[in-house]
């Protein structure tokens, strides 16, 4: 059984380099672009300033055959399955990447602590919804659907 993801756009940082790269965001990631292709330009019409957003990425530098890590490469740690940490190298490397929309110019989104590579092709974007979900009925709420 064989998927298709389509990138819907791709990052545009001052981060080149996987190695140096902070492994989350909040660890000194910088703000950068999120570039839209042109035919998904409409799906981020509404995104604004000042929003959190969840960023769906494609980590096409990592490497699909590693199962087991040192959890933040730190050699004190026991190796673990990579299901339990957030490692870029696993068989179907999707990063999960949370942030705060900083600006928005026609069919780019700045967004703050970002931690992925120049280039990362973007899958999706979901807003972050409040945590005041109201189980009881199953209801979002405000208007986030």
């Amino acid at each position: 059984m064989n998927y298709e993801l389509r990138p819907v756009g791709h990052i545009e940082s001052d981060l080149t380099n996987r190695a140096i790269a902070p492994k989350q965001g909040v660890e000194g990631g910088p703000d950068a672009w999120l570039v839209f292709e042109e035919e998904s330009e409409p799906a981020m019409r509404e995104l604004g300033v000042g929003e959190r957003i969840h960023v769906i990425t494609w980590l096409h530098l990592a490497d699909r055959s590693v199962l087991r890590v040192l959890p933040r490469d730190d050699e004190s740690q026991p190796m673990r399955g990579v299901f339990d940490t957030r490692s870029q190298d696993r068989p179907n490397p999707l990063g999960l990447l949370t942030v705060t929309i900083v600006a928005v110019e026609e069919n780019r989104v700045l967004v703050s602590d970002l931690e992925a590579v120049d280039g990362t092709p973007v899958i999706d974007v979901k807003p972050v919804l409040r945590t005041d979900w109201d189980f009881s009925g199953g209801r979002l709420p405000s208007s986030r659907v």
